[in-house]
């Protein structure tokens, strides 16, 4: 399983390895080439690979402001799932997936600026 070492603005450490684009953080390995077909929203299909993993718990990292917009459709899918949704600023959605993903299968999905 994955371990964040470390985020700031623009990049974030994992198992030691430094990324500097936005990541998705899957239990047995990263997507370093994840991005958004609009760059500050987030959509379902920009999410489609992720719940295709059928993760119990998906945490979004809105950025270092928190300024990536997660679209209801996002919220909605999740919810009919069953899927937990934790939407939060990058350095938070890192500390929460650290936490929670010692007990659950979690993807996170991560915005590494803005």
């Amino acid at each position: 399983m994955p371990r964040i070492e470390r985020y700031r603005f623009g990049e974030i450490i994992i198992d030691g390895k430094t990324y500097r684009t936005d990541v998705i953080v899957y239990p047995g390995k990263i997507d370093a080439s994840w991005w958004r077909k609009k760059g500050h929203s987030l959509c379902l299909e920009d999410i489609k690979e992720t719940l295709e993993e059928k993760p119990e718990v998906i945490i979004i990292g809105t950025g270092a402001s928190g300024l990536m917009e997660v679209l209801e459709e996002v919220k909605k899918k999740t919810k009919d799932l069953g899927i937990e949704l934790i939407i939060q600023p990058t350095d938070k959605a890192c500390q929460e997936y650290n936490k929670i993903s010692l007990k659950k299968k979690t993807a996170a999905c991560l915005h590494l600026t803005c």
